[in-house]
């Protein structure tokens, strides 16, 4: 087990690696397709900026291309946002527990974080976080839905927060997981960006598209705000097969619909069967389940299956794998320290 600033995350040897929130697939066939095309041009460098792959998603997500970041993971887009948009000393401001990448570049960037508890459900509180912004504060991030609780933010809320945003104030809105949200949930990014010019949404390959050893993220923002971001764009920094295989996963949307609708299934399957054993989570909007409780982590651990795991004992576990689910649901009746 390691441990950095908040983060605990299991790496002993288990029968399932439910800590990291990855899709338990492989990449869908036509992808796999595509990236052993690309793997045969290994000898060459991908493009010195990735100005192509900006094309491909900005015309996906019927934008100009000068309104899409690419980096490595959304985490890459996140630290290209904090060194581009703060200086030594200033202030953010996020949720806690959140997404462990967070504190851990604020701490890089050499930044002053003020954290806000969630609510009894899971949620965010945007009104605490609104109250604590001050004339230091240059970063405020929200995720939707949240890691780690996959609790859903109501859009009016959001927009609300964004609205009384100074314009000193850039958000961070992080969509790591949009694509297991249901369609009629979903915010409309561009009109989003064109209304508030000091948010950047951030999304990701590495979730719903079983492509995390990829690397490959964006982010969608204002021309301005992404023009910006963009100036501390690593060269040659995304791997040549990135466009190839976003290109066939767009291609792929069906199989990929099918796909989070299995996994939706299974965690709606395995939410249910938690709370008959006494384990009540968050309703989640992602492809996790938040479970609280201060002998959850332990037990999980004694079972061989690893978790993220806080400090009050609770846990996070990627879900999908009917097998893993069963896994779980035996560690949790067989463990003598959970109520049943």
């Amino acid at each position: 087990m390691i441990t950095r600033n908040t983060g605990m995350l299991d790496h002993a040897p288990s029968r399932f690696q439910l800590g990291l929130s990855e899709n338990p697939h492989p990449p869908l066939p036509s992808v796999i397709a595509a990236l052993d095309r690309a793997s045969r041009r290994a000898n060459r460098y991908p493009e010195f900026l990735p100005t192509s792959l900006a094309d491909i998603i900005a015309d996906h997500e019927g934008l100009d291309a000068g309104h899409v970041v690419v980096g490595a993971g959304a985490t890459g887009v996140a630290m290209q946002v904090l060194r581009s948009m703060t200086s030594r000393d200033d202030r953010t401001v996020f949720s806690v527990p959140t997404f462990d990448g967070y504190p851990i570049m604020t701490e890089m960037c050499g930044l002053s974080a003020h954290t806000v508890a969630l609510d009894d459900h899971g949620m965010q509180d945007l009104n605490a976080m609104r109250r604590s912004i001050d004339d230091r504060t240059t970063l405020a991030i929200v995720c939707r839905p949240h890691n780690p609780t996959g609790t859903l933010t109501p859009t009016v809320d959001l927009v609300d927060f964004l609205r009384s945003m100074p314009d000193h104030v850039t958000t961070i809105l992080d969509e790591a997981y949009i694509e297991f949200v249901a369609p009629d949930l979903r915010i409309d990014v561009p009109a989003l960006i064109s209304e508030y010019p000091g948010v950047v949404v951030l999304r990701t390959f590495s979730k719903a598209y079983g492509l995390a050893g990829l690397r490959i993220g964006y982010g969608l923002a204002s021309a301005g705000l992404a023009g910006r971001i963009r100036r501390l764009q690593l060269p040659f920094g995304m791997v040549a097969a990135a466009e190839e295989a976003v290109t066939a996963s767009y291609a792929a949307a069906a199989e990929l619909t099918d796909r989070v609708n299995s996994i939706v299934t299974e965690r709606e399957r395995l939410r249910a069967d938690l709370s008959a054993r006494g384990v009540v989570t968050p309703d989640s909007h992602a492809n996790f389940l938040y479970l609280p409780g201060a002998s959850i982590g332990g037990a999980l651990a004694d079972a061989g299956i690893a978790s993220r795991r806080y400090a009050n004992g609770d846990a996070r576990i990627a879900v999908g794998d009917p097998r893993a689910g069963r896994a779980v649901l035996e560690a949790i009746t067989s463990s003598s320290h959970i109520p049943s």
